[in-house]
C-alpha cells in the first residue's frame, strides 16, 4: 500500500491512502497537534469530509494500538534513504542487567551513539521515551544509528 504525503502550508501534513473498500482516506496531522481523519468522495475527489478529529493523546492511543509494527517499518524506510543510517529492534531479555532499570541507566546514546526512538512493550509503543522509562524483560528498543553503533548497543544491552 502506498501512502502519499502532502505538505499543507500553515496547516500541517496530509497522509493519503486508498482503503480496501476503495475509499480514499486521509489523515491531516495539524500543526496544533490534532489529527483529522477524512474521507474523499469518489464523486468529487477534491472534497474531503472530516469523519472525526483526535487530540494528541487520542492519536497516540490509536497509534499504540495500530503502530508497533509500523514504527519499525518507517525507520527501516528512513535508513534506506540515508546512507550509513540503520535501524533495528533490540530485545531486552528477562534477567538481563537492565531488566527493571531505566533507559537512562543504559547510557546507550553516550556509549554507542545510537538513538532510542521507541520502546515496545507487548502491544504498547512508547515513542520518544524519556531516560526514566523503566525497561523490563520482554520489552524491545527501536534504535537508529550506524550499523557499528547498533551492534555496540546490542553488546551493552545483552552484556
Amino acid at each position: 500500500m502506498e501512502v502519499a504525503e502532502v505538505l499543507l502550508p500553515g496547516v500541517g501534513v496530509r497522509y493519503e491512502f486508498t482503503a480496501a473498500s476503495g475509499d480514499d482516506v486521509g489523515i491531516v496531522a495539524r500543526r496544533d497537534g490534532e489529527f483529522d481523519v477524512v474521507c474523499f468522495r469518489r464523486s468529487d475527489p477534491d472534497a474531503a469530509e472530516t469523519l472525526f478529529t483526535l487530540d494528541r493523546q487520542q492519536a497516540e492511543a490509536l497509534a499504540d494500538i495500530l503502530g508497533a509494527p509500523r514504527i519499525v517499518e518507517r525507520f527501516a524506510d528512513l535508513s534506506r534513504e540515508i546512507p550509513g543510517l540503520a535501524s533495528a529492534t533490540i530485545d531486552i531479555p528477562g534477567g538481563s542487567l537492565f531488566d527493571g532499570r531505566t533507559l537512562g541507566e543504559t547510557r546507550l546514546r553516550t556509549l554507542t551513539g545510537v538513538s532510542i526512538v521507541a520502546v515496545v512493550k507487548d502491544d504498547l509503543v512508547v515513542p520518544s521515551p524519556t531516560p526514566d522509562e523503566v525497561l523490563l524483560g520482554g520489552h524491545s528498543l527501536v534504535v537508529i544509528g550506524t550499523e557499528q553503533g547498533i551492534e555496540s548497543a546490542r553488546g551493552v544491552l545483552l552484556g
